[in-house]
């Protein structure tokens, strides 16, 4: 297993370079420019297979095998555009860049499945904090993850909302 310290810092150049594999969850929002810029860094610095992945989530009420043609020509979309960025940014071939789009009932359990088949090293994704049932929280999605993923998890968070900002200053108060 490759250690992600090393992706980072790189490795000398007498040990054996192995490729480090990375799950990126992409959403299709301006997160993604962030995130991608620092998988990016780890691509140039070690040799990555990094997996692009857009999670369409099913409702209860449906089968999980329906047809959802916008939501999947969405993420067709959106894999397409981060993968082009990608290979864009590192002009070379030392990183293989694989896209899927993956249906499920929990985007946190598919990322997390994809990691386990995919014997992933790391998980990379973004995330922003959101209030739900008057509780600031990263989501049900980063939670699951951080608390089930197989392998080392890197969240980049967004800054801080307005709201949340003006709510903090208010309670200061």
């Amino acid at each position: 297993m490759v250690s992600f310290r090393h992706a980072f810092r790189g490795q000398a150049e007498q040990e054996k370079r192995e490729s480090i594999r990375v799950i990126v969850p992409v959403l299709g929002n301006d997160s993604d420019k962030r995130l991608l810029k620092i998988v990016e860094r780890i691509a140039r610095r070690q040799d990555a297979d990094v997996t692009l992945i857009y999670v369409v989530e099913v409702m209860q009420s449906m089968p999980l095998d329906a047809e959802l043609p916008a939501e999947v020509t969405r993420g067709e979309q959106v894999l397409h555009e981060a993968r082009e960025e990608i290979v864009r940014r590192l002009e070379s071939k030392t990183a293989k860049v694989n896209t899927e789009i993956l249906q499920a009932r929990s985007a946190g359990a598919a990322i997390v499945d994809e990691a386990i088949v995919r014997d992933a090293d790391v998980i990379m994704m973004s995330c922003s904090l959101q209030r739900r049932h008057g509780k600031v929280t990263y989501g049900d999605t980063t939670d699951y993850v951080l608390r089930n993923a197989p392998c080392e998890v890197i969240i980049i968070r967004q800054a801080m909302p307005e709201w949340l900002l003006e709510s903090m200053e208010v309670e200061m108060e």
